[in-house]
């Protein structure tokens, strides 16, 4: 695909119409304006091209039906709408998808919150695991083991934390995982050396 022609992409609007001529000239004039006016209601050049696409594909289907009315003169305000409609609907799919995603990522970050806290809050978590713990916190860089002592005992958010150690929450967050992951390596490297009974 010639990426320096923005029309390129679009080439299948013109073999959808009885037209191609005139669908291939009208877009050629139009084309370039709409798909930059796609590109100011979307969130990527990616999802601009796909919402461009699919106005024309609506517009070529209700002129070959014999629905569209106002002829070729009404083409692009109904290409501006149908881009608008099409860009919200795709940023609220998008936003319905990234909440989805956040509180799957939250729940799995409650559960393992839940299990960490355990190991040192449980009654039923020996002396051993509580060393093995203190000692592997020791071990991890600081910018790992501040974010976790942050979030487990000072029950900060991963906004809070990254405010207060000047970085972006998904960094906090990153980091919590992260160090959280080595201490679970090391509880299972102790457990394998035989410091830890359990």
């Amino acid at each position: 695909m010639d990426e320096s022609n923005p029309m390129a992409h679009l080439s299948t609007a013109s073999h959808l119409s009885p037209a191609a001529s005139a669908w291939r000239e009208w877009l050629e004039t139009h084309g370039p304006k709409l798909l930059l006016f796609a590109r100011q209601q979307t969130r990527s050049h990616e999802d601009a091209k796909d919402v461009f696409q699919d106005a024309l594909v609506k517009l070529v289907e209700k002129v070959n039906s014999g629905e569209f009315v106002g002829g070729q003169d009404a083409w692009q305000s109904y290409i501006y709408t149908a881009i608008r409609r099409l860009a919200i609907d795709l940023s609220r799919r998008d936003d319905r998808r990234k909440r989805r995603e956040n509180n799957v990522s939250a729940d799995a970050e409650i559960d393992q919150l839940d299990v960490f806290q355990s190991w040192f809050d449980n009654d039923t978590s020996d002396d051993e695991t509580r060393t093995q713990l203190e000692r592997g916190l020791k071990d991890l860089p600081e910018k790992f083991s501040e974010v976790i002592v942050m979030k487990v005992w000072g029950e900060r958010t991963f906004a809070e934390i990254g405010e207060t150690l000047g970085i972006s929450q998904n960094t906090a967050a990153s980091r919590y995982r992260y160090g959280l992951e080595a201490l679970k390596r090391h509880l299972g490297n102790a457990r394998r050396r035989g410091d830890l009974s359990i």
